[in-house]
């Protein structure tokens, strides 16, 4: 039995909580978190203040971490990895090298472990871009993302004057991702790839044509891609596009011969993204402890972990069951 410490309670938190009751080797120690405890409602989990963690340091075996990548994890990660093994979900793809070095350096020092990185994409879409790349090296690898909320799109939508509330989905070209199947070499540009649906809701008397304007040529979200602004009610944006789906496509198209064109896919469909990454978070965080107990000091990606330190089965159990 593993004791976990949840770091941070968001829509991620939430998710891993609940993951953790769906693993029976795994127990809850508890949600540290910067709010007061009387002020976080969890499923059940008990809450401490997040200067509480240290005091609690030989009741946790793991920390997942649940703040965010923009601020929290590159402070967060570091300084909880001097005490603890942890988990993140780091996701500013650029900054992942340097976030790697920082905190590697950190667990080496101290003889912790840190997993940084997981999560989807980050994550599981990482793996099988590594496996279709080493398996078919003469070939292409395209990734494809949605249809789901984005939520740091979405955030730009609110941030515009005359805005009160709305939610950006992106949705993959179909037509892209079946000429590329069908063995297709296409050069494609960012617009030829997704499509981006605005949905938006607008304070009264405010200027939709020049809000539309604004979503369709915001630089860095909305541009470079072909975009349909909706204006509707907050009511329809309340009952239709409140949720937080998710999912996205791994194609590598490549060949073994001038006459054998291969197509590697993976895909994700997900009606909660919060929920389906604490879930990747959570198992890895029982391969962070396996690695502890056998002294692979320092940080580590789901690229350098190997899939049987997820599952809480054995070797034994695994060749029999799945091989």
């Amino acid at each position: 039995m593993m004791n976990v410490a949840i770091i941070g309670y968001g829509n991620l938190g939430r998710g891993v909580e609940r993951s953790i009751k769906q693993n029976s080797d795994m127990n809850l120690v508890g949600v540290f978190s910067r709010r007061q405890p009387a002020d976080v409602q969890t499923d059940g989990a008990k809450v401490f203040v997040m200067e509480d963690v240290l005091k609690m340091k030989d009741q946790i075996d793991v920390c997942i971490l649940c703040g965010g990548s923009a601020t929290d994890l590159p402070e967060q990660t570091p300084a909880l990895t001097a005490d603890f093994n942890t988990v993140d979900s780091f996701d500013t793809h650029a900054l992942i090298p340097e976030h790697f070095t920082k905190v590697d350096r950190v667990a080496k020092e101290n003889q912790t472990v840190s997993v940084i990185s997981s999560g989807w994409d980050p994550g599981l879409f990482s793996l099988n871009r590594l496996y279709a790349q080493s398996v078919l090296p003469k070939g292409e690898t395209t990734t494809f993302w949605g249809k789901g909320v984005s939520q740091g799109h979405s955030d730009a939508l609110r941030r515009i004057p005359g805005v009160l509330d709305g939610t950006q989905y992106t949705i993959p070209n179909e037509g892209i991702i079946t000429r590329l199947k069908a063995g297709e070499k296409l050069t494609l540009t960012t617009r030829d790839k997704h499509f981006r649906q605005c949905f938006v809701v607008v304070a009264e008397g405010a200027d939709k044509e020049q809000i539309a304007s604004t979503i369709t040529t915001m630089p860095n979200y909305f541009a470079d891609y072909d975009t349909e602004v909706n204006f509707i009610s907050q009511e329809e944006l309340n009952a239709q596009h409140k949720t937080m789906p998710h999912g996205g496509t791994v194609l590598h198209t490549g060949t073994t011969h001038e006459n054998s064109h291969q197509v590697i896919e993976y895909s994700l469909h997900l009606d909660s993204n919060p929920e389906f990454t604490a879930s990747v978070l959570v198992a890895y965080a029982r391969a962070c402890v396996k690695l502890a107990q056998e002294g692979k000091f320092g940080a580590h990606t789901v690229l350098d972990i190997a899939p049987s330190y997820l599952s809480p089965k054995s070797g034994a159990e695994l060749r029999a069951e799945l091989l």
